[in-house]
């Protein structure tokens, strides 16, 4: 089967009692036991839960993976993996890495005595030189929020393996529809499924996808023990959204090419970011392990000319809010909202400036959006 027709048919027959063609909500937080150490299979929907089984079973499926874990939100699929690890042991992650994950990192973990090396992630020299004795993760984001960097992700999974590192890909910004980093040997992915996997903003989850059997028993335990399973309604919302997906992810990817166009004309705009632009630094990087290019655009505004604040409250069709991925178009300003979580040094070193202006592509007519920003954008 191809990929839309996996996303619409696997997760589709989960105890079918009646004929259902979409499975049930198992809104119940506990099962009835059939005896004296017997189930039907699920015993407590912290540990399990049929609907949540569902969607994750289509995850596995869609990512190639051999099991998935659905999780309350893409922050919790993170600290879940993190606790794959322990203090003293050292991660590899980009400088150029979504705030979230920084303050995850940073505040949280290091503190514990985690150990941390914020490199560029596009230079494998640099991720090479940057391990250690004790260094037991790399921490890929590809591309990169905001600023669409991209991470060879054949080159980091053999440094990788010669040094006997693990690998996590946070796939958020692809999706498995666009990129799949198990099958560049990448052992664990992570996505925030409130964003293109679910797709129109209702719910929020995350998701973890192993690559093989290795770390399945340790990600079960600490998924039960921690507590961070999705609850079933929103599970339910995920996999109704996940069936379209691919047809999604056509008209994101079709309106970031034409805005990223338009805007890289523009006066008012000192520099764009997207792979799917012949200039991107790794366009061809981006031609080789993504199927498209993605449906964020980044911009940084003409700061000399352009008062950020005028520019966001004058779109329309751009709502002005966090987050990404879903059916409507959202843009942020990335140094106060999504990456409000790092210091400003980091955000400087990372290259995120008060100018830098994230959009998240919706899935209406690219001339209204075009429209939208050439209105905001006359005034200045």
């Amino acid at each position: 089967m191809r990929f839309e027709t996996k996303a619409v048919q696997y997760g589709s027959m989960k105890n079918d009692i009646y004929g259902s063609v979409i499975p049930p909500i198992y809104a119940t937080s506990t099962f009835r036991m059939e005896e004296l150490g017997r189930d039907k299979g699920y015993d407590y929907t912290r540990c399990g839960n049929p609907t949540r089984a569902a969607l994750e079973e289509t995850l596995a499926v869609l990512e190639g993976g051999c099991k998935a874990w659905a999780t309350a939100s893409g922050m919790a699929a993170e600290s879940t993996v993190m606790f794959l690890f322990k203090p003293g042991d050292h991660v590899i992650v980009g400088k150029e890495v979504y705030g979230g994950t920084f303050r995850l990192f940073r505040t949280l973990l290091e503190p514990m005595g985690y150990d941390f090396s914020f490199v560029d992630m596009s230079d494998l020299q640099e991720v090479e030189d940057a391990v250690r004795p004790k260094t037991r993760c790399i921490w890929i984001e590809t591309p990169s929020n905001p600023l669409l960097s991209l991470v060879d992700l054949e080159g980091v999974v053999g440094l990788a393996r010669k040094h006997g590192v693990v690998t996590v890909a946070d796939n958020t910004f692809c999706s498995p529809c666009v990129q799949k980093p198990l099958e560049y040997g990448v052992d664990l992915v992570i996505h925030s499924t409130t964003k293109y996997i679910n797709g129109h903003s209702d719910i929020v989850g995350g998701a973890i996808v192993a690559r093989e059997e290795t770390y399945c028993k340790g990600l079960d335990h600490l998924f039960k023990t921690l507590g961070t399973g999705q609850a079933p309604m929103d599970a339910w919302l995920t996999l109704r959204g996940l069936r379209t997906l691919s047809q999604r992810m056509k008209s994101h990817q079709k309106n970031a090419q034409i805005v990223a166009e338009f805007l890289q004309e523009h006066t008012k705009v000192d520099q764009v970011y997207y792979p799917g632009l012949p200039q991107h630094p790794q366009h061809e990087l981006a031609r080789k392990q993504m199927r498209g290019f993605g449906g964020i655009v980044t911009i940084d505004l003409d700061t000399h000319y352009v008062d950020v604040a005028t520019f966001l409250s004058r779109l329309d069709m751009f709502s002005f809010a966090v987050s990404l991925g879903g059916v409507e178009s959202l843009v942020e300003h990335v140094w106060s909202m999504s990456h409000a979580g790092m210091t400003p040094e980091a955000k400087k070193e990372a290259g995120i400036g008060r100018g830098t202006v994230r959009l998240s592509m919706g899935i209406e007519h690219p001339d209204d959006l075009v429209g939208d920003l050439a209105q905001a954008l006359s005034i200045f």
